[in-house]
């Protein structure tokens, strides 16, 4: 048996997490004096509240080897005799370092990948990977299947500030934006081969922004079948679920998710953020 683990900031919904039987590894919130584990003692509808009621804003932990180590030894107990890793992109996070020193250390082969991206850029290698495994492949296919996605994926990300993706640390390639004009709406992406943030556009308007975000998104998303598409948003459902019926009309996906962005990756979006995530088919 392949076991399949991811670090929470995958945003795959429950639903597929528990279908596919995905092992998650929680990062943590750092709060003042509190600490939460993401989306298991904070979830991502209750932080947006916070967020913009709480003037102390919150950090991140990642996952620590001991967390990975954890999750090995839960796939161990339900039967893994291998376990395949897959983490937020390593320009982001020292969550790959410690997954990869914790298979190291793992009584089982781990074999861990670097996703080179956030969110559903994650969660969509984690589904792949779950999937072809579920069909048979073998930990050197499942791999090869990820890569290939990775290659096609786009992620396309709008907020409705700069000041998060700023304060967080996360800001990227997008840096050259810092000490632009206030109340500009910053629309990035994710370049799946450093792994990095960069700037794709900056708008006026909430309006403008949308558009900013769909228009890029399509205009780099690769030419196939079989669309697979993910609607993120920063606690605003209502917008995502107009974006998510516009794309069912125009582009008729094979699989549409919409799911809220989780607290770690949260404090570097904010509040009312929207990404489009997704791939075709070869």
């Amino acid at each position: 048996m392949l076991a399949i683990i991811a670090d929470s900031t995958c945003d795959i919904p429950d639903e597929l997490i528990t279908k596919n039987g995905i092992i998650v590894i929680p990062h943590y919130i750092i709060w003042g004096d509190e600490q939460f584990r993401d989306r298991i003692d904070l979830q991502p509808e209750g932080f947006y509240q916070r967020l913009e009621v709480d003037k102390q804003r919150p950090t991140t932990a990642q996952a620590s080897v001991t967390d990975f180590l954890e999750g090995i030894q839960k796939a161990v107990g339900l039967g893994a005799s291998e376990a395949l890793i897959l983490t937020v992109s390593s320009a982001m996070s020292g969550a790959y370092q410690m997954a990869t020193a914790a298979a190291e250390k793992a009584d089982i082969p781990v074999k861990v990948i670097d996703s080179k991206g956030p969110t559903m850029t994650l969660g969509w290698q984690t589904l792949t990977a779950a999937r072809a495994r579920d069909e048979g492949a073998t930990m050197e296919e499942i791999i090869s299947k990820v890569s290939q996605v990775r290659e096609r994926l786009v992620q396309i990300v709008a907020m409705e500030t700069l000041e998060y993706l700023q304060t967080g640390g996360r800001i990227g390639d997008a840096a050259k934006w810092v000490g632009t004009l206030l109340g500009v709406k910053p629309v990035v992406s994710i370049n799946h081969q450093t792994g990095r943030v960069e700037p794709a556009g900056l708008a006026r308007t909430h309006t403008s922004m949308v558009k900013m975000l769909y228009k890029k998104f399509f205009d780099a998303l690769k030419k196939g079948k079989n669309l697979h598409i993910a609607v993120l948003h920063g606690n605003a459902l209502e917008e995502a679920q107009k974006l998510a019926e516009k794309i069912m009309a125009e582009f008729d996906p094979v699989e549409l998710i919409i799911n809220m962005t989780g607290p770690v990756l949260g404090i570097n979006t904010g509040p009312g953020a929207l990404a489009l995530c997704g791939f075709t088919e070869e």
